[in-house]
């Protein structure tokens, strides 16, 4: 059994990380509320562009942009396939980033043609360590997302996809469903589905007309790349509060577990302290009675 200063230093070694665990806890919340605050100032924007798309599309249903084209003269065996895949910087947030990384490692292992593009230094270092190839060029962070990176990758990767370098782009990152669900997604970025913007409208709706300047082709080329900046930048935000959650429910299982450990040396420290007093006390009486055995001879 150990001695008291022991169990003193592990309870104030376990009281130590208590404190580290607990601000490690303060600052993801205020992470997540910053930016679940993003996400909800951008979403009307971006929601307000699929509109306009899905506007546009029903006036053209045979349009031939080349956003909404889907390859199909390229069989699937063949075609280049790119995904970014969205990790955190750093660990300490529990299954999150393992749980995207087996994602991305089923679906890149489907196909020869794949491409991987990772945000997030632990993803890459991961995927390095696997000898999966990763471009180079595609360096970004996670930390504080912003339109600014999404719309830098958004252009990167959709020069790719216009040269003929990428048939197929997705996305693979965590979508928060609530405070205690978070879910890894794949979201095909592009072609873009027709059927995904037009939905049947009811017989009674009316359906405007649109009088444009220039022509509907030359539109869409300007509003589908910000749509896909939008959806890129919807997925590092998500992403971003999925890794604080989640590391906001790993450093509260970590405090609780010390609180527990905590209470626990405390029952063994009393134990050991009460054991020693009362070995104490029993040498007094034991020396104290041979004293008086040694007084009557």
């Amino acid at each position: 059994m150990a001695n008291t200063k022991e169990i003193q230093k592990r309870m104030k070694s376990i009281r130590d990380t208590m404190k580290i665990t607990s601000a490690m806890y303060m600052i993801s919340s205020a992470k997540l509320r910053s930016a679940k605050q993003k996400l909800e100032q951008t979403e009307p924007y971006f929601y307000t562009l699929q509109s306009a798309i899905a506007r546009f599309l029903r006036h053209m249903p045979d349009t031939t942009n080349r956003y909404f084209d889907q390859r199909e003269q390229i069989s699937d065996n063949e075609k280049k396939r790119g995904y970014i895949v969205i990790t955190a910087d750093k660990g300490l947030a529990g299954a999150y980033n393992h749980n995207v990384i087996k994602m991305a490692q089923e679906l890149f292992s489907q196909g020869e043609n794949n491409k991987l593009f990772v945000v997030g230094e632990l993803g890459r270092q991961y995927f390095a360590k696997e000898g999966l190839e990763v471009d180079a060029e595609f360096k970004y962070t996670v930390q504080n997302p912003s339109l600014h990176r999404a719309r830098v990758i958004a252009d990167y990767v959709m020069d790719l996809y216009v040269n003929g370098e990428l048939d197929e782009v997705y996305l693979v990152y965590t979508k928060m469903e609530n405070s205690f669900s978070m879910n890894a997604e794949k979201q095909k970025l592009l072609p873009l589905a027709k059927e995904d913007f037009i939905h049947p409208a009811p017989a009674d709706i009316y359906q405007e007309e649109i009088k444009v300047e220039s022509s509907m082709e030359e539109i869409l080329e300007h509003v589908v790349p910000n749509c896909v900046t939008g959806y890129i930048y919807g997925a590092l935000v998500e992403s971003f509060a999925s890794e604080h959650n989640s590391r906001m429910m790993a450093m509260q299982t970590a405090t609780d577990s010390a609180r527990s450990m905590i209470s626990q040396l405390s029952i063994e420290y009393n134990r050991v302290r009460q054991a020693a007093i009362t070995q104490q006390i029993t040498e007094v009486i034991g020396g104290a009675k041979a004293q008086k055995n040694k007084k009557k001879k």
